[in-house]
Parts: C-alpha cells; sequence; structure tokens
C-alpha cells in the first residue's frame, strides 16, 4: 500500500467507528510562516519540492542534449532517452500536429512545461510519503488555467490586433438578429468557460481520485486491525479495489496532463487562426 499510511491512525474513532476521508486532508496544518500571505503547509512543500525537481531534471537534460549536439559520437543513455521521448511527445504530438511545426516551435517552451508539470504534481499523489496530488487544490490548476487565458488571448492579439475580439464575439457570415443570441454565447465560452473549465476538470479529478484512494487503503487498514472473524475478509476486497484505483489515478494523472496540454494548443491554435 502506498496511499494514505498517515491517515491510518485516524481510521477508526475512539468508539470503534469507521472514520471516512473528508475534505479536511486538503487543508493540512501550516507548517512555516503561519498567518502571513506566505504560509506553507504540506501541499504547498510538496509543491516547491516538484518545482525544484523539475528545474533539476530539466537542467541535467539540457546539459547532455548540449553535450549530444557538439559530440556526434554521443550515445544517449536510459536517463537522456526518457527525456527525449517525453519532449518529442509533447513537441511533435501536442505542438506540431496542432499548431504546425512553425507555432508549434514558438509555444513548445509553454506547452512543455504544462505539460510536465501537471504530470508532475498529478503524480504526488501516488508517491509515498507525499501523498497527495499538488493539482488536487485549486490554487495550482486555477493558476495553470489563468496562464494559458492569457496566452491565448496575447497570441490572438498579437496574430490578429483588436479585430480578434471582434471575431471572437461576433462570427463573421451570420444574420445581425443572431449576434444578440451569439455573441453572448461566444463571451462565455471563450473567455469564461476556458479557464474555469481547465481548472475544474483538473481539480476534480485529482480530488475525487485522492478521496477514492483514502477510502479504500484506510478501509483495508480498518478491516484488517479493528475487526475480527470474518469481517476481516472485507479487507481483502478492499485492498484490491485500492489497487485497482492506483492504478486507474496513474492513468488519470497523465491523461490529465495531456487533456490540459493538448486543449491549451487547441485554444492557441483557434487564436491563430482567420477565423475563430
Amino acid at each position: 500500500s502506498t496511499k494514505l499510511l498517515s491517515v491510518f491512525s485516524a481510521v477508526a474513532g475512539d468508539d470503534g467507528s469507521f472514520n471516512p476521508p473528508t475534505l479536511a486532508d486538503f487543508y493540512p496544518e501550516i507548517i512555516l510562516f503561519e498567518g502571513t500571505p506566505f504560509a506553507i503547509n504540506r501541499i504547498m512543500l510538496i509543491r516547491l519540492l516538484i518545482m525544484v525537481l523539475l528545474i533539476v531534471l530539466f537542467w541535467a537534460w539540457a546539459r547532455r542534449f548540449e553535450i549530444a549536439r557538439k559530440t556526434q559520437s554521443y550515445v544517449p543513455g536510459r536517463f537522456q532517452l526518457v527525456g527525449e521521448i517525453g519532449l518529442n511527445f509533447v513537441r511533435k504530438n501536442i505542438a506540431h500536429e496542432t499548431l504546425g511545426q512553425k507555432d508549434g516551435d514558438r509555444f513548445l517552451p509553454l506547452l512543455t512545461t504544462i505539460f510536465f508539470t501537471v504530470l508532475a504534481m498529478n503524480l504526488t499523489g501516488l508517491i509515498p510519503g507525499l501523498n497527495i496530488a499538488a493539482t488536487s487544490v485549486i490554487g495550482l490548476p486555477l493558476v495553470m488555467a489563468v496562464a494559458t487565458f492569457v496566452v491565448f488571448i496575447y497570441a490572438g492579439v498579437k496574430a490578429h490586433g483588436l479585430t480578434y475580439f471582434k471575431t471572437a464575439l461576433f462570427p463573421p457570415g451570420l444574420p445581425a438578429p443572431m449576434y444578440i443570441l451569439v455573441t453572448p454565447i461566444e463571451f462565455l465560452s471563450t473567455f469564461i468557460l476556458r479557464p474555469v473549465t481547465l481548472t475544474v476538470r483538473l481539480l476534480m479529478n485529482m480530488l475525487v481520485g485522492h478521496l477514492l484512494l483514502v477510502l479504500s487503503f484506510s478501509a483495508t487498514h480498518y478491516f484488517f486491525f479493528y475487526t475480527d472473524g470474518l469481517t476481516m475478509l472485507f479487507g481483502a476486497g478492499t485492498l484490491v479495489f485500492a489497487f485497482a484505483f492506483t492504478l486507474f489515478e496513474l492513468l488519470v494523472s497523465v491523461l490529465q496532463a495531456y487533456v490540459f496540454t493538448i486543449l491549451t494548443t487547441v485554444y492557441l491554435q483557434l487564436s491563430l487562426a482567420e477565423e475563430h
């Protein structure tokens, strides 16, 4: 069991009853700088740790890429190969596939940052000792959604000037009376729902995944250590569910990183297109 060892002590209440997981898991105690805007809890520490690890990881990859560029005889090892596969996946299967080579390379740094950040922050929910996804609290998903929003607005304005907003809100070719209905819908879908859905989709998938894993592993612990007789057999069933949910959460973590990145790419493509 890799999940939620820290909550096992709270599985059973004083009366021996089972205590299910709650939203309190997402509001751990403040560790540093309590009472200030810079207060840090366990989730924020996880985010800082992952940020440092990503910086070191990409520095190591970039350093070896530079060596490969200078020495034709360079043979990449497993570490370098993993980096090349990941970076080429974002470059070819996401950026170039949707935006084309020129615009894909132009926005590749942003898309690569989004993909690997979301993926790494999602996977912390499956790492022993961390046990919670850093994207399961709204702050990080919201910041990344706002960054995406700012970039696709910037891309549209730079490509088309202020006519970007006119084209986005008043699609050409419609009868004039239709704009009474279409323009509010376009405003909501383009400028409100895009960042909101990006935030909520990532947040809720990680939040629900955490609760499912907490429930499964803590129930397993409860049945094995706080019950007796045939009731203990239920622990075997919940353990199977816990293992299945762990694999499912791994899939969801990767899928949500891909979905967030591909939607960002699609929004950029729509902003750059002649007609939105």
